[in-house]
């Protein structure tokens, strides 16, 4: 049996991992950190990629194709609660500017139904999204919330009660793009990969040296599993610190690195099922995009993308001639390996409440619940705005992991396996699968625990390990 190493347990090292070892390969994964997929928080499947104005239609359309492949691939992880698209009135750019990207992207979807139905996973092609003018919105906002909303309508309600619809354009959009609850997918490719006999779980182990030599690669790592082995291929998925690897192979690689924060609240007096509500704006200015993310239990998680919230002064650096590992300052490695003083933690907090509260007014008593979600995020070459992104090989047996987006991860397992196949790691004749068999064998009941107690040893509120809307 072929020996692969895997380095970096986020959602990209744990995902091809499962795949890998579903056909027949030997894995040995390392992760520094003590469970899975702990790196740069996620919370929003982008089927259509309609938070980003600023990216082409199609990284777009490509957005579409993968999220679909996403929640084939992790059903119970999925939140299926649309996304609300507004535009305030003194952003620069008009509502409508929206409009013809959502039809290409319904289009397609109709088309990719019409390919395979099993692909019918945003509710049907009519219903990918809907629009909504002022008179629309007052008409629902004279209507009773309904608690568990299943039509664009009722999802709708929350929204015209409790929004200041006279500081927005319109249109607004209602659009199927649903939530992604990381711990639940930490949960299960954890609970996955232990029960593979053909994998080696390294948690709490880090790799210290690497070398390459006729065509076999021979790593060395440190912590309670050190040890020096051989392996037939190498896979780099290291996230961030991608750089720190391809410098060990006396690789220069150009590249980005960014840090970022979300800000968990909990809002008492919370008086509904809220979808998410995006409201734009122009990055890195004040009135930079509102993020108001839902999750169980009057807890929201909020973006600013301003730089005295979300984004970060000296927070995006880049790659030099000397190093593909781009140097975040010290006081960001401070809050990535070791933590947030309450103070920031307050002061960030409560201008991300003040931020939100412009568009939900009563949002404005909502309180801090818990630290940030936080972490830094890799982005290949030197395009800050850049959101599709899978995989790259630049030497024989090498592998280097570089999804922007969480949902590429299918398209990069995709592309790794057919790598493989060129060097008879894995045979030519074997078709790459998706779906990953072990998933239908976890026990739910095991699910709910271990996300719940990844949930609180990160600090954060256990009812974020729920999903407020479960598969349907």
């Amino acid at each position: 049996m072929k020996k692969v190493a895997i380095i970096g347990g986020g959602i990209a090292g744990s995902t091809i991992a499962l795949h890998l070892a579903q056909l027949g390969v030997e894995i040995e994964l390392f992760e520094a950190k003590e469970s899975l997929v702990s790196g740069p928080p996620f919370c929003h499947l982008h089927a259509g990629g309609n938070l980003y104005r600023e990216i082409d239609d199609t990284q777009c359309i490509k957005l579409l194709e993968q999220s679909i492949d996403f929640i084939k691939l992790y059903p119970f992880a999925i939140d299926y609660r649309p996304t609300v698209i507004t535009v305030p009135k003194d952003d620069p750019h008009k509502a409508t500017e929206l409009l013809s990207r959502l039809e290409k992207l319904q289009k397609h979807y109709s088309k990719l139904i019409s390919q395979d139905s099993s692909n019918e996973l945003l509710k049907s092609a009519s219903e990918y999204y809907k629009l909504y003018e002022y008179e629309d919105m007052q008409k629902l906002s004279k209507l009773e919330c309904v608690a568990h909303p299943s039509s664009s309508d009722e999802w709708m309600i929350p929204v015209a009660k409790y929004v200041d619809l006279d500081k927005l354009q319109y249109p607004i959009v209602l659009v199927q793009e649903y939530g992604i609850n990381m711990f639940r997918v930490a949960s299960m490719n954890e609970l996955a990969l232990k029960s593979m006999e053909n994998v080696s779980l390294n948690l709490n182990t880090k790799v210290v040296d690497i070398k390459s030599i006729d065509d076999t690669w021979y790593i060395t790592s440190s912590g309670l599993h050190g040890k020096t082995c051989e392996y037939d291929y190498l896979i780099n998925a290291c996230g961030f610190q991608t750089g720190t690897i391809d410098d060990m192979l006396g690789l220069n690689i150009k590249r980005m690195v960014e840090f970022k924060a979300a800000y968990v609240t909990r809002w008492d007096e919370s008086p509904a099922l809220f979808p998410e509500i995006i409201f734009h704006g122009q990055r890195g200015t004040p009135n930079g995009m509102g993020q108001f993310t839902p999750y169980m239990a009057n807890h929201f998680q909020l973006h600013g993308m301003s730089k005295d919230i979300t984004l970060f002064e000296d927070g995006l650096v880049s790659s030099t001639p000397i190093s593909s590992q781009p140097k975040l300052p010290k006081h960001i490695l401070q809050k990535i390996h070791f933590s947030w003083s309450q103070d920031e933690v307050e002061q960030r907090t409560h201008k991300a409440i003040e931020h939100i509260s412009k568009f939900i007014p009563s949002f404005q008593s909502a309180k801090v619940a818990s630290i940030p979600l936080f972490g830094a995020q890799q982005i290949p070459g030197q395009d800050p705005e850049l959101r599709v992104a899978e995989v790259s090989f630049d030497l024989k047996r090498y592998a280097r992991c570089e999804i922007v987006k969480v949902s590429s991860v299918t398209d990069m397992s995709d592309a790794i396996i057919n790598d493989m196949k060129t060097y008879n790691i894995i045979d030519m004749h074997i078709e790459a699968r998706k779906i990953i068999d072990k998933f239908a064998t976890i026990d739910t009941t095991s699910l709910n625990k271990l996300a719940k107690d990844i949930t609180l040893k990160r600090g954060y509120p256990s009812d974020m390990s729920n999903l407020l809307r479960p598969m349907i």
